[in-house]
């Protein structure tokens, strides 16, 4: 391979579409040769971050889009899902099950915790024309895929 391989998708600002770009990058991973175990986490992964993009990055505007790129080298799959918002002012959040199984935090706002845990690296970027998360999943982390 030259340089990455490169696939882009441009998805409208609506819930659901994330399944879209999940199956995608489900596709992508498994041609790359991915476990099934290593493609589940990255989809998850996948839509919670298109998730966040439609509704705290664009705000459910369906006038904007999330756009989603996958490039795939001979070692990784890196996924960007870009929005038009203005990006991620928060450290992630470590939550508490214990306290959102008894109702006492809010049972949402998993998603970049899960994020983080299932791929091997997330980088939150901001800029002006909008911000976006990258995701990398590599095939043999640590050398013993």
């Amino acid at each position: 391979m030259d340089g990455p391989i490169i696939t882009e998708l441009r998805l409208p600002t609506r819930l659901g579409f994330e399944k879209v770009a999940m199956n995608t990058a489900a596709s992508v991973a498994g041609i790359m040769g991915f476990s099934n175990d290593r493609i589940e986490d990255l989809k998850t992964a996948v839509a919670e971050a298109c998730i966040n993009a439609i509704e705290h990055g664009n705000k459910l505007n369906e006038r904007l889009s999330v756009v989603v790129t996958l490039a795939m080298s001979e070692e990784a799959l890196e996924v960007k899902i870009r929005d038009q918002g203005r990006g991620v002012r928060q450290a992630v959040h470590v939550p508490d099950i214990d306290r959102k199984m008894h109702g006492e935090e809010d049972p949402r706002g998993m998603g970049m915790f899960l994020i983080q845990a299932l791929v091997d690296e997330v980088e939150y970027v901001s800029e002006k024309s909008g911000s976006y998360a990258r995701l990398v999943i590599r095939l043999n982390p640590g050398g013993n895929e």
